[in-house]
């Protein structure tokens, strides 16, 4: 009798995990077709702006879609587990997102014509140049306004979804089980005294992954974009409970006091930036830490570590404007780690995302 109550009280777990597959596999086939799509397109209208790449080897397919495997059911198992809920592995904004995917067409053949005429500081006349860093002053991705506009904050995260076939928040929550280890370290304080930071929060996805997963800390979101910001405060201001603190500044100068923070995360911003600030950035979360507090990284994997989708780097960087992509793939994160002062440094790769932890000494 015991056997059949497990087995009853399994249904909707297994439900639960088939439905959560089906979106994945839903968005992964919607990310390819429009990349298809999209491909075939731009041959046909403009051609010339078309970049070259390499075809990718049947072997190499095969390997990409066993590593996006794995990473789903790496998710769906740290939802069990009880590092967030499984309500956050939905966590999508389905209805926004349809009503702009006209726009990201819309927006394809301006990212068409700047890449054929190679205009990489095609950016909003009315951008304060002196108030941002040079290098930030491009068309990442050669995205419309670079990340300076609403119009550019308000297409980004689809525009996200479609490039990782729908990946990118299983791969961001690959932040959330070293973050919440590393916060063990203060488990005899109340939860709602911890505080953490993320840094370059862009729309704010990643706080909302954060915010799942640590229901009662204090989080900060900075970020250099007051236009990405104003998207964060639109995401974020849906979720019940306590609002993230959302800051404009610089990672490489951050405004905040020191060791006033128990962890910082940061994602998806190393490999836009150049070595010296990549250093900068990692230096000032160190400083921010409190003694004993974590830092956890994620960015793309590198060549050391990934060596075998070097095929698939290398397009990236072809297709997408991304000027420090290729210093950022043969760069040592753990070095820069240890320079900066951490120890108990930690990585390892998730399908195109390698994530490091490391501890600022107690």
């Amino acid at each position: 009798m015991g056997a059949i109550v497990r087995r009853r009280a399994s249904v909707p777990e297994t439900l639960t995990k088939l439905a959560y597959q089906t979106m994945q596999q839903g968005k992964s086939l919607m990310g390819q077709a429009h990349k298809e799509a999209s491909s075939r397109l731009m041959g046909l209208l403009a051609p010339d702006g078309k970049p070259k790449t390499e075809p990718l080897p049947a072997e190499l397919l095969a390997r990409l879609l066993k590593a996006m495997d794995q990473l789903t059911e790496r998710d769906w198992q740290e939802a069990q587990q009880g590092l967030y809920p499984t309500s956050l592995l939905f966590d999508a904004p389905w209805l926004d997102w349809a009503a702009r995917y006209p726009l990201l067409w819309l927006d394809l053949p301006l990212t068409w014509r700047r890449r054929q005429e190679r205009k990489v500081r095609d950016l909003p006349s009315d951008v304060n140049h002196e108030a941002y860093p040079d290098y930030y002053l491009q068309n990442f991705h050669h995205q419309t306004d670079g990340y300076l506009s609403d119009h550019s904050a308000a297409l980004y995260d689809l525009g996200v979804e479609i490039l990782f076939n729908g990946t990118a928040d299983p791969m961001r929550r690959r932040i959330l089980g070293p973050l919440r280890r590393g916060l063990e370290a203060f488990a005899h304080r109340p939860a709602s005294s911890l505080r953490v930071l993320d840094v370059a929060t862009g729309t704010g996805r990643t706080l909302r992954q954060l915010r799942g997963a640590l229901p009662q800390a204090q989080l900060v979101g900075l970020d250099l974009s007051s236009a990405y910001l104003r998207q964060a405060n639109r995401w974020l201001s849906q979720l019940n409970g306590e609002l993230a603190q959302l800051v404009q500044g610089n990672g490489e100068a951050m405004p905040f006091a020191d060791g006033c923070f128990q962890a910082v995360s940061c994602v998806f911003l190393l490999h836009e930036l150049p070595a010296q600030a990549r250093q900068n950035v990692i230096d000032e979360a160190f400083r921010l830490l409190e003694p004993g507090g974590v830092l956890v990284l994620a960015d793309s994997v590198q060549l050391q570590d990934s060596p075998e989708f070097k095929v698939a780097m290398e397009n990236f960087r072809r297709v997408f404007h991304e000027p420090y992509y290729r210093d950022y793939l043969s760069d040592s994160i753990e070095t820069r780690l240890s320079q900066a002062g951490f120890e108990a440094i930690t990585a390892e790769s998730h399908f195109m995302t390698r994530v490091w932890s490391a501890r600022k000494p107690a």
